[in-house]
């Protein structure tokens, strides 16, 4: 089992309550602007700063546990962490194993990036983060899949060689495209994946989820939650 690195997230204050639940907060801290780790070693981005919000509307006490990918939902259900915030899509195989909140990310489409024009997508090679559902789509598409443990590693994998093109979320890749100076770029056209992101938890656990579910749509009705999807992927991004 992978080492778990833990940093404390600021305390929800409760009026009238000297104690609250504590709710450690699963992440990968290795997808931006979902999550990632900042220069102060601390779990940063949209789901750090909407996961602290949660809490606190919640009135629990959150710490943040960062794991890899392709062990957080086995490290969640063997109790290592009590959520899963990590920019997950909700399908049905994974809530097969798990369960879910509602979404707090709107369905989003998934898109190829490759370094020019005219790639073979449905017979070439192709890279997707291993255990995801850009993964499971170019299984079954009729490309090479390569799969890696990490987003980087696709990334790295197109660069180099390896790979004619990176199968990922739109919101991870375009930053990725724009800070390139033209050497990455868009190619095909995009594919409409899962049911949005959503917040995972134990099947049991299903006292926390209401509460969760609670928080998410209040900051749905009060506009909050809006706010922090165009801090965070500027605006155009969809929107509740």
């Amino acid at each position: 089992m992978k080492s778990l690195i833990f940093t404390t997230a600021a305390l929800a204050i409760v009026a009238g309550s000297a104690f609250a639940q504590t709710v450690r907060m699963g992440t990968e801290g290795a997808y931006p602007p979902y999550n990632f780790i900042n220069d102060s070693g601390e779990v940063d981005g949209f789901e750090r700063e909407l996961g602290d919000e949660l809490c606190a509307r919640a009135e629990l006490t959150c710490e943040w546990v960062k794991n890899d990918w392709d062990s957080i939902i086995p490290n969640l259900v063997s109790s290592n962490y009590d959520t899963i915030m990590a920019g997950m899509s909700i399908t049905d195989e994974r809530d097969e194993v798990i369960d879910f909140t509602q979404d707090y990310y709107p369905p989003t489409e998934s898109a190829y990036v490759a370094l020019s024009e005219g790639v073979d997508l449905e017979g070439g090679i192709v890279s997707a983060q291993t255990a995801t559902i850009q993964a499971g789509y170019v299984a079954e598409s009729g490309a090479t899949l390569v799969e890696f443990a990490t987003p980087e590693e696709t990334i790295a994998a197109v660069r180099n060689g390896e790979a004619d093109a990176v199968f990922a979320d739109y919101d991870y890749l375009l930053p990725l495209v724009e800070e390139s100076g033209g050497e990455l770029m868009f190619v095909g056209e995009g594919v409409p994946l899962g049911g949005g992101v959503g917040m995972g938890l134990r099947e049991s656990d299903t006292e926390l989820r209401d509460k969760f579910d609670a928080a998410i749509t209040s900051m749905k009705e009060d506009g909050s939650l809006n706010a922090l999807l165009d801090k965070w992927f500027g605006e155009g991004v969809g929107t509740y």
